[in-house]
């Protein structure tokens, strides 16, 4: 299996940038795709952003397409999430999450493995 840990969260002003980092421990880290999930209080957890296991592949929530940038780095065990233009309305907790073999699924169900979060505030 593998274990993840968030980093990077913050709090930014509207119209500022941020990038997350999950960090990768356990299995071959080039064996699962990684997806970004975020959680606002009171909402529903939402697909952000994923990316294949060779990294060649990429997809990404359609409201988010040009602001948000994942990429990942296998000789580090690590993937980004390079957030641009921020909002208010982009604040949330985000997780990281990975699936075995997997393609870059926006549902939430395929991914076995969570980390606990990293808290991003957006000021207004």
């Amino acid at each position: 299996q593998v274990q993840l840990v968030e980093s990077g969260g913050g709090l930014v002003q509207a119209g500022g940038s941020l990038r997350l980092s999950c960090a990768a421990s356990g299995r071959t880290f080039s064996d699962y795709a990684i997806g970004w999930f975020r959680q606002a209080p009171g909402e529903e957890r939402e697909f952000v952003a994923a990316i294949s296991r060779s990294g060649l592949s990429t997809a990404y929530a359609e409201s988010l397409k040009g602001r948000f940038t994942i990429s990942r780095d296998n000789a580090k065990y690590t993937v980004y999430l390079q957030m641009n233009s921020l909002k208010p309305e982009d604040t949330a907790l985000y997780y990281c999450a990975a699936r075995r073999n997997g393609g870059t699924s926006s549902s939430a169900f395929p991914y076995n493995y969570w980390g606990q979060g990293t808290q991003v505030t957006v000021s207004s």
